[in-house]
């Protein structure tokens, strides 16, 4: 529950009553029933070389599995998601549709109204998930291989599933309780209601070959060399545990904090134990600003505003998300900076912006400043890569891991993907895709075959 001195300067839990909670915290977005999935299934033109699909980072063959819905064939359609995505349930629920598949189709051309593809494509999962029947994939022979995945999030689990399709024995290490990663620590709860993610991991798990390890942290637990002498291979799929901070004094305050964290602490706890502020400043552009505003409000903030130094476009938070984040009573500022963190008589008080203008392309003060009055403040600035855990030995790039298409590092035996991955967009639906993509080129090199000298059947297997 919340402290003494969080309550004295208005932070608290229990702002609300109960059914105000378990209405805020449930399913953000009804799911489509039979009759909606079917009429929406048949506005698909069901294109060839579809340029949803090509806009897809996994690849996923969205005409076919629409039009399975359309025959009302569920288990047919989640065989032709799950086979691209095996996390293609919560893609469903989080990806953002609307800058990926959605904006590719070819509805846009004549009509206001994409197809609702990332809808159907929950309603397929969801459907086969609450009756599943017999398993849609099975493991080849066992190859005597072993692999070490480190990180439970969607790089690691994707590549994990991928490699216990192929037949080797796979264990996963995650330094957090629960696996899952971001898919289960870093978005928000009316996302994913109803422990999705667990259920998802559940499934993922249950076609056998993966042992799960928690709380096993890569640097102090376990090491990179300890893993090479142990296993045939390592993928690393290590997220961003780092958070940058504001670049300017940050007192140690009650109600000063990291978005992530707040978020993570929303996920693991009954959301009537967590404690929020009745303002709340959120300082950022992405999606995490927007998910933490968006719950401090369903919390019961009175007033939040996110926080952001340059313009609308610049936000890394979609245009669906900004909506989504006013509609639900959050006030977006554009074009401030923080410059001072205002504390009276050890409380926070609020934050001191300066104002910002482009010039010459380059972000400046322009010299006006303001105070926001805030009880709580929710850093939410960008997250970074720890590179030390991995050692000193593997190549970095811009700040992150160095690696080929296939997910090569700059170590023999050792892969890598997601966030922690150079060259990404930090999305889930791509970390799927790195450890998808790094699964197949890791099976081809444990079974001593070059991604050149593969013959077709291998390949076609190996992408299916």
């Amino acid at each position: 529950m919340d402290s003494p001195s969080s309550r004295a300067c208005g932070i608290h839990a229990a702002r609300l009553n109960l059914a105000d909670y378990a209405r805020n915290f449930g399913d953000a977005h009804a799911p489509l029933n039979r009759a909606q999935a079917l009429i929406e299934a048949e506005r698909c033109y069901y294109c060839h070389d579809a340029p949803c699909t090509t806009a897809c980072p996994t690849g996923i063959d969205i005409p076919t599995f629409i039009q399975r819905i359309a025959q009302d064939n569920n288990r047919g359609a989640a065989l032709t998601i799950l086979e691209a995505n095996p996390l293609g349930g919560m893609c469903a629920r989080v990806c953002p549709t609307e800058v990926l598949c959605e904006q590719a189709c070819v509805r846009n051309t004549n009509e206001e109204k994409p197809v609702e593809i990332g809808a159907l494509q929950r309603y397929a999962t969801d459907a086969y998930f609450a009756k599943p029947g017999a398993p849609l994939f099975t493991r080849e022979a066992s190859t005597g291989k072993r692999v070490a995945v480190v990180g439970a999030g969607p790089a690691g689990l994707a590549c994990a599933h991928g490699l216990a399709r192929r037949g080797h024995a796979v264990t996963v290490f995650d330094a957090n309780p629960k696996p899952g990663g971001l898919n289960e620590y870093g978005l928000a709860t009316y996302k994913t209601a109803g422990n999705f993610a667990q259920r998802e991991i559940e499934w993922l798990l249950s076609i056998g070959g993966i042992e799960l390890q928690n709380d096993q942290r890569l640097g102090s637990d376990i090491t990179l060399d300890s893993l090479l002498g142990r296993f045939d291979a390592v993928f690393l799929g290590l997220g961003l545990e780092g958070v940058n901070a504001l670049g300017i004094s940050e007192p140690h305050l009650p109600g000063l904090h990291n978005a992530v964290d707040f978020i993570a602490e929303l996920r693991q706890s009954d959301p009537v134990r967590v404690p929020i502020g009745r303002r709340v400043v959120v300082i950022g552009g992405g999606m995490t600003a927007v998910d933490a505003a968006v719950q401090s409000r369903l919390l019961g903030a009175e007033q939040v505003t996110i926080v952001y130094r340059r313009g609308p476009d610049a936000m890394s938070a979609s245009v669906v998300e900004q909506r989504w984040a006013q509609t639900n009573g959050v006030t977006i500022r554009h074009w401030a900076t923080p410059k001072e963190v205002i504390a009276v008589e050890g409380r926070l008080f609020g934050i001191r912006f300066a104002e910002t203008a482009l010039s010459d392309g380059k972000l400046i003060e322009t010299g006006p400043s303001f105070v926001l009055e805030a009880d709580m403040v929710l850093r939410a600035i960008g997250q970074t890569f720890v590179a030390e855990p991995a050692g000193a030995a593997i190549a970095l790039k811009g700040g992150r891991i160095r690696t080929d298409d296939d997910g090569r590092t700059s170590l023999p035996r050792v892969w890598a993907g997601g966030d922690c991955r150079y060259g990404g967009r930090d999305l889930t639906v791509e970390a799927v895709e790195h450890g998808k993509r790094s699964a197949i080129d890791m099976d081809l090199a444990l079974r001593g075959i070059s991604a050149s000298a593969g013959t077709q059947q291998q390949l076609e297997k190996a992408h299916g």
